[in-house]
């Protein structure tokens, strides 16, 4: 099953599951314009899969975590990996599927990067060359360094940690539901029928974080997801039950070092 509705450069282009191309890579253009929306339900892959997205934006759940890609970011998931997928909107990008053999230097653990415009670049080359393409030459060449950037790229902060604990998932999915619902710690913890000291214990141990940075990461990576779908600042603000937008944008630049217009802006950018 392909990871995504596929578009390809090449001519001579007919699917073919990856895992079953004795190729070090196959690389082929990713796109969507239905604002219907695309999920695949969770699978896996042999060949580990890095997906970038030039417009748009995707979800991916991986076992324990949540992972949001906007425009110039990728997502790397290691082969094995359980994984689902959800677009919603138009989505532009590409597909990369790496043989475990020659990706030594990738990442062990999923992760979200950013993308180099040589990256992009890499892998729009990579994406019009025929499924079963010559392994020498400018091939070989285009592959090495295609290779080197997918392991040197930057790692990026768009990951929230999943609960495993099914009294941890419900409150997930509550917060999902109703993401302008700030209820504190004690309103959580009274709902879940639980003391504030084993929510607060329960929340670390399962995700690494307090609850109050898993609750600001959870902002985060909705933020976001949303600001990529074309919603406006005002309204990603209101939508994730802040106060005033001046408290939205603060925590956002708290979080990622810059305001949300500036950080969307570089990521349409050229």
């Amino acid at each position: 099953m392909p990871a995504l509705p596929i578009l390809s450069d090449a001519e001579d282009f007919d699917w073919s599951d990856p895992d079953e191309v004795p190729r070090p890579i196959v690389a082929f253009g990713a796109e969507m314009s239905d604002t219907g929306g695309f999920e695949l339900e969770q699978h896996s892959h042999r060949k580990g899969q890095m997906m970038l997205v030039q417009r748009g934006a995707l979800s991916c759940e991986v076992e324990g975590g949540l992972w949001i890609v906007p425009p110039r970011s990728a997502i790397w998931i290691p082969g094995g990996a359980l994984h689902a997928i959800k677009v919603t909107g138009m989505l532009e990008g590409y597909n990369a599927f790496v043989d475990p053999a020659v990706g030594t230097q990738l990442p062990q653990t999923c992760c979200a990067v950013s993308v180099t415009p040589l990256l992009r670049e890499l892998l729009t080359r990579a994406a019009r060359l025929p499924y079963f393409y010559e392994q020498d030459g400018a091939n070989a060449r285009l592959v090495a360094v295609l290779l080197d950037e997918l392991g040197s790229a930057q790692v990026e902060d768009l990951h929230l940690p999943m609960p495993r604990d099914p009294r941890l998932r419900k409150i997930v999915d509550e917060m999902m539901a109703s993401p302008a619902d700030r209820g504190s710690l004690t309103v959580w913890a009274k709902r879940a029928g639980m003391s504030e000291r084993t929510l607060g214990r329960l929340v670390c141990r399962e995700t690494g974080m307090s609850f109050g940075r898993w609750r600001q990461q959870f902002a985060i990576v909705l933020a976001v997801k949303w600001l990529a779908g074309g919603a406006s600042i005002q309204r990603v603000a209101g939508d994730l039950g802040y106060e005033s937008v001046p408290s939205f944008v603060t925590m956002f630049r708290k979080a990622l070092g810059t305001s949300p217009g500036r950080y969307m802006a570089e990521r349409h950018s050229s």
